[in-house]
């Protein structure tokens, strides 16, 4: 006897992706706890949207697109995205009655018997037939390395430990990143810090004009290649460059992002280059981004040299079982939602012939 409970599809994660994709599965005939299961770690509805930082009001959020079958609407862009989302997303639950389990930590997923596969948590062992992934990348901040970085006598925090702009009153701040997350930080600090100091790797690059259809499969299509090559993907404000809008304009010209070349060591006083210039700070804070959360895949080991996944749409290549939502060319809001779709789309095709071995 074995305590594996038995679905035909497992779907990970309960953000936009892993939502979007219950939806299909239901619409499509799938029943939740019978046919499939949806696994969270997070303590409740909201994805990562839930633990983000209070000043970021739902009027600042780019890109939140609704999921599907429910739109969201008349949203007060005053109140704090985390509230915004976290509400939709728990209404979005109980209306579509997706019965998402949580708190569960997903372990591990490894091959089972029959062509089946095993996904090991916190809560016992599920045995599928098919598995969306939806985890996203909140949960792998990156920490880049630098000579004397554990000698700094100041505080060091993550883009994801952010808690707002308060916190750092009076204090010499250095962000280092070019992405939205770096610039939003800095013009949030900026009142409040003794002083601001933005260093990135690479010259950052601003986009003039609108966010085109054209613009957005462009940089989709760059970042599919990357996975296509079994690459880890990149995020597609990497490809698109940083919207210019009147904001950062003014934040440009009053010296707040201001870029200086990445510094080469971290001193426990600051940071300093090989030039000879040290900066003295109590704060870096690395807005450096988010890897994708994909460990407990190891022991199927999908992972190509390049060190991603190769990915064909949402399926993995060296697996048809295994579909990555929000990975790469889907991590976008509106992205999501379509390879939900076609996730499902796919793995209801799987499933309708004989089951599968690996």
């Amino acid at each position: 006897m074995n305590n594996f409970r038995e679905v035909e599809v497992v779907v990970i994660g309960a953000g936009q992706a892993g939502l979007s994709s219950a939806y299909h599965l239901r619409r499509t005939g799938f029943e939740p706890e019978h046919d499939f299961v949806v696994l969270d770690h997070s303590p409740a509805p909201g994805g990562a949207w839930q633990f983000r930082w209070p000043s970021l009001t739902y009027g600042k959020v780019h890109g939140m697109h609704a999921l599907p079958g429910m739109e969201l609407t008349d949203a007060d862009p005053e109140r704090p995205s985390s509230e915004v989302i976290a509400e939709y997303f728990t209404a979005y639950e109980r209306t579509f009655d997706l019965r998402v389990r949580r708190p569960v930590d997903v372990r591990a997923v490894r091959e089972g018997d029959d062509g089946r596969l095993l996904v090991e948590t916190s809560d016992g062992t599920w045995s599928t037939r098919a598995l969306i992934n939806a985890t996203g990348t909140w949960d792998r901040p990156f920490w880049p390395r630098y000579p004397g970085q554990e000698t700094f006598r100041g505080r060091q925090l993550h883009t994801a430990q952010y808690p707002g702009p308060e916190a750092f009153a009076g204090l010499r701040v250095v962000v280092v990143g070019g992405g939205a997350s770096g610039t939003q930080h800095l013009m949030e600090l900026a009142p409040y810090a003794a002083a601001t100091t933005w260093v990135t790797r690479r010259e950052p690059v601003f986009r003039e004009g609108p966010f085109s259809e054209d613009v957005g499969r462009e940089a989709v299509a760059l970042v599919e290649e990357r996975v296509r090559q079994g690459l880890p993907p990149k995020s597609v404000v990497s490809v698109t460059g940083l919207p210019l809008n009147d904001a950062v304009r003014q934040a440009i010209t009053d010296g707040v992002l201001d870029r200086q070349p990445m510094f080469d060591r971290i001193t426990p006083e600051g940071v300093e280059w090989n030039d000879g210039w040290h900066l003295e700070a109590d704060v870096i804070l690395w807005a450096t981004g988010f890897r994708a959360a994909i460990d407990h895949l190891a022991p199927l080991k999908l992972r190509e040299p390049g060190g991603g996944i190769r990915v064909e749409g949402t399926r993995a290549v060296a697996d048809p079982r295994i579909h990555l939502v929000g990975y790469g060319p889907s991590a976008s809001t509106i992205g999501a939602n379509r390879a939900g779709r076609a996730a499902v789309r796919d793995i209801r095709r799987l499933l309708t012939t004989e089951p599968v071995a690996a």
